[in-house]
């Protein structure tokens, strides 16, 4: 990675966003190994088109997406290439997790806000509530899934310190970012997440 970036850390169980301008690079980054970080966009400085699992999936026809593949918009538009890709895993599936994840998963009445929440305070600025928060693409997340019978596993990422993916803006966009609050996804063990803009 260029040492002359600047290097945002994103806090444990928290979230940030990021205005990127078309040709932009985002690279973002697992300083510890093992944490999932939930990327979710929105067409700047119209918000109605967003990052799309269903059409990203559709059109890759595969799950697991890497080096070469392009993230679409819920306009099947190209929102993001990713352009270098070190860990190979992730997840385009699973939704943010939240209070409801918290309290129906792992027990917890404490009222954590969770990923949807950290996102949604994060995109406040942009008049984008909790209700707006689509599928995220889950960095370095690791779910496994059985072939025969469609059963999954929310396993520990096979991310290590240092791994990163390197995303290309292909429309101006505003992206929010997490350090991912639930304990399935990073092996119960809390790590912040870094990120880097590249500007074109």
């Amino acid at each position: 990675m260029n040492a002359e970036l600047t290097t945002v850390r994103i806090p444990p169980c928290s979230a940030r966003t990021v205005e990127l301008g078309a040709g932009d690079e985002l690279v973002v980054i697992d300083p510890e190994g093992q944490q999932v970080s939930d990327l979710v966009a929105f067409g700047h400085p119209e918000s109605q088109e967003y990052l799309s699992s269903g059409r990203t999936l559709d059109y890759a026809s595969r799950l697991w997406l890497t080096t070469g593949d392009i993230l679409y918009s819920n306009r099947s538009r190209p929102m993001f290439t990713i352009l270098e890709d070190t860990c190979g895993r992730h997840d385009f599936t699973l939704t943010p997790c939240s209070k409801d994840t918290f309290r129906i998963i792992y027990g917890e009445n404490g009222g954590r806000p969770g990923c949807e929440g950290n996102l949604a305070a994060a995109l406040t600025p942009y008049d984008i509530g909790v209700d707006r928060i689509p599928i995220a693409f889950n960095i370095f997340m690791h779910v496994a899934i059985d072939a025969t019978t469609g059963e999954f596993r929310v396993l520990p990422p096979l991310s290590k310190a240092g791994d990163f993916v390197r995303l290309r803006a292909e429309m101006p966009v505003v992206a929010a970012i997490t350090a991912c609050s639930a304990g399935q996804s990073n092996n119960f063990s809390f790590k912040p997440i870094d990120f880097q803009v590249v500007r074109c």
